[in-house]
């Protein structure tokens, strides 16, 4: 994903699988702590459905929309953290592992600070 787009400019896009099936719309965007660089993105899957957490590496945005390379089944199926707290080192872990992904940067453990990662934007209910 490109690293240097505006995070608040991804609110409110909608987002769509690797079918061009519509997930959602992006509720949230959630930047690392350690580098600001946007990771992770909340979809809201419906009107009365959670928000499912979606990897913004390897998304792209194209048209107006947030292209997710992956089944909308399995962001539906994604681990449930809820919105507007950060993730924990082991939430972040368990979503990279839901989706196949390895971990950015991985090498020696990093602390936690390096881990955790904010709310930046979203809908403010």
């Amino acid at each position: 994903m490109q690293t240097d787009i505006d995070p608040r400019n991804l609110i409110g896009l909608k987002a769509f699988d690797c079918a061009g099936q519509k997930i959602g719309t992006v509720d949230e965007v959630y930047l690392d702590d350690a580098t600001g660089v946007p990771e992770w993105a909340s979809v809201r899957t419906g009107l009365f459905s959670r928000d499912a957490f979606v990897p913004l590496e390897p998304s792209e945005v194209a048209d107006g929309e947030l292209k997710v390379p992956f089944e909308r089944s399995l962001v539906k199926e994604a681990p449930d953290f809820g919105v507007g707290r950060h993730l924990s080192p082991e939430q972040e872990l368990r979503l990279y592992s839901h989706y196949g992904l390895g971990v950015p940067g991985a090498g020696p453990p990093a602390s936690d600070e390096d881990m955790t990662f904010g709310r930046v934007a979203g809908s403010e209910s």
